[in-house]
C-alpha cells in the first residue's frame, strides 16, 4: 500500500468511527474540565477568532472558570472572567474583556450544527453590528429538527439575517440527523468545532441548574492547552 492509499484508508477509518480530521496546520485546544477532556478543533478561515481564542489560551485565562450557563438541548457557556472566585448561587454572565470581535460568519461553510463552537454577544439592540465578546464562547449540542420545524426556523433566520443565511441540503440534514441550534446561524461567529469529548458536552448540559441557568454544582474548566 502506496502512502496515498494509506491516508485514504486512514482517512475513511476515522469518518466510520465519527471522528473529524484536521489538517496538520490547523490548532487545536484542549479544555480539560471537571466532566472530562473536551478537544477542539480552531477553523483557520475565522483568523481574528482562532487567534484571539489561542491568546487568552495562552495566556491561561479560561483555566478555573465555570460553565456559568447551561441550557439542556440546547448549548453549554464559558469565558466570565467573574465565575472563576464567584459564590455560589451568585448570578453570572456579564463579566467580558474590555474589547469585542468582528463578526466572521461562514455560512454555509461552519454553523451551529451539534459540537460547533461559537462566540457569545451582546445583544442587537445594544448590539447592531453583532460583534463578537472577546472572551464568552460556548458550544453546541441542540437537538434534532423536524423538516417542517426546519422550514420555520430557515425563514425566521432569513429574516434576521435580511435574507443572507440560507440552510444549504448539508445543513438541513445535519440538524434533522445530528442536531443542532440553527436559529443562530448567520447571527453568531462560530470558529471552531468539538473533535474529542462530544460525550462530554452531552454530559454537562444535562446538568441540574437554577433559574439563571447557572449549575447548582460547579462544572469548570481546570486548565486548556494548545496542541
Amino acid at each position: 500500500m502506496n502512502p496515498r492509499q494509506l491516508f485514504s484508508s486512514i482517512l475513511f477509518l476515522l469518518c466510520l468511527l465519527g471522528i473529524t480530521p484536521v489538517s496538520a496546520q490547523q490548532k487545536q485546544v484542549l479544555l480539560h474540565t471537571t466532566e472530562g477532556d473536551i478537544r477542539i478543533a480552531l477553523y483557520d478561515d475565522t483568523p481574528i477568532h482562532r487567534d484571539n481564542f489561542l491568546k487568552l489560551v495562552s495566556e491561561h485565562f479560561y483555566d478555573s472558570l465555570l460553565f456559568h450557563r447551561v441550557i439542556k438541548s440546547f448549548m453549554i457557556q464559558t469565558g466570565d472572567p467573574q465565575s472563576r472566585h464567584a459564590e455560589p448561587g451568585a448570578t453570572l454572565g456579564e463579566g467580558d474583556v474590555d474589547y469585542t470581535l468582528q463578526p466572521e460568519f461562514l455560512v454555509p461553510k461552519h454553523y451551529h450544527r451539534r459540537g460547533a463552537v461559537a462566540m457569545a454577544r451582546e445583544g442587537d439592540k445594544s448590539n447592531p453590528e453583532r460583534r463578537s465578546s472577546g472572551c464568552q464562547f460556548y458550544i453546541v449540542w441542540g437537538k434534532n429538527y423536524s423538516t417542517k420545524e426546519l422550514e420555520t426556523i430557515q425563514q425566521k433566520v432569513l429574516d434576521a439575517t435580511d435574507g443572507k443565511t440560507t440552510m444549504s441540503s448539508e445543513m438541513f440534514w445535519d440538524y434533522k440527523k445530528t442536531g443542532g441550534s440553527p436559529h443562530l446561524d448567520g447571527q453568531y461567529t462560530v470558529f471552531g468545532e468539538v473533535v474529542e469529548g462530544l460525550a462530554v458536552v452531552e454530559r454537562i448540559q444535562k446538568v441540574y441548574t437554577d433559574d439563571y441557568d447557572r449549575p447548582v454544582e460547579d462544572v469548570r474548566i481546570l486548565s486548556t492547552q494548545i496542541y
